[in-house]
């Protein structure tokens, strides 16, 4: 029953993603411009002193940060639904709470997957190459980005009141982590004030598991990946398990108070 419940709500955003055209269209033009602009315009200036294709460097940032942030808004709709009780309904019914929030993480995943797919084709057709295992590693960090950003949008939007606060609040978590996470530039040598932020900000690893299972073997890899990519599994699946248990207490808890 539980299974059954997971799927269901996944596959009702699932099904909320193919009706928003909006959404369709901005989920897959947004990081092909970064890619676009961002790797050929490093890659002119700073490539030749870092030994590194800055292009390729930028597509394995843009790919892990897209589907953790597009995972972590889509928690959005929890608010949403929030909003039209729909989710008070489904918290009181007989089903582990866990269960519900995880077939939430688990639909806006698999409406993620398919922009890390949209951006897998256009890194090709701009020339970043890609070998088998390269492309069993990216599937496996994007599955983990997905399941990790999900858990973050959790935790942050259980303690937000309204979708218009969520909106507002959303991007200033998010956006910075694009700089601190190293999605665009190298993060190896930072401040140390700017090291400490890095090192709580979530999206950082997701970036350095996508690069490490990328890089992997290639002599590019110690320039590039920060830590090894058995230390970044860990550290998600330890942060994902603390956000998802304090995010559904948190959300639950809202609930019972309205």
């Amino acid at each position: 029953m539980e299974l059954n419940v997971i799927l269901a709500i996944a596959y009702r955003d699932l099904i909320k993603f193919g009706r928003d055209p909006a959404r369709l269209i901005s989920s897959f033009v947004f990081p092909v411009l970064f890619i676009g602009v961002f790797g050929p315009t490093l890659q002119a200036n700073l490539g030749a002193d870092a030994g590194y294709d800055f292009l390729v460097f930028t597509f394995t940032g843009i790919f892990a940060q897209t589907l953790f942030s597009s995972s972590a808004q889509g928690i959005v709709s929890l608010i949403e639904d929030r909003e039209n009780d729909f989710s008070q309904e489904i918290f009181v019914s007989p089903i582990s709470r866990y269960s519900i929030v995880f077939g939430k993480i688990m639909g806006e995943s698999l409406v993620a997957l398919p922009q890390g797919a949209a951006i897998i084709i256009f890194g090709v057709l701009i020339g970043v190459s890609l070998s088998a295992s390269q492309l069993v590693g990216l599937t496996l960090a994007a599955l983990a980005a997905c399941l990790f950003g999900g858990a973050f949008g959790l935790v942050v939007l259980a303690n937000l009141s309204s979708q218009r606060a969520a909106n507002q609040i959303f991007p200033f978590l998010t956006i910075p982590q694009f700089f601190l996470a190293g999605v665009f530039t190298p993060i190896k040598v930072l401040p140390a004030y700017l090291d400490i932020l890095s090192r709580i900000s979530p999206m950082r690893y997701a970036v350095d598991l996508a690069r490490g299972l990328f890089y992997e073997g290639q002599p590019e890899y110690p320039k590039v990946v920060l830590q090894d990519p058995l230390t970044n599994l860990v550290i998600i699946a330890a942060m994902f398990g603390l956000f998802l248990v304090a995010g559904t207490f948190l959300f639950a808890r809202s609930e019972r108070n309205r």
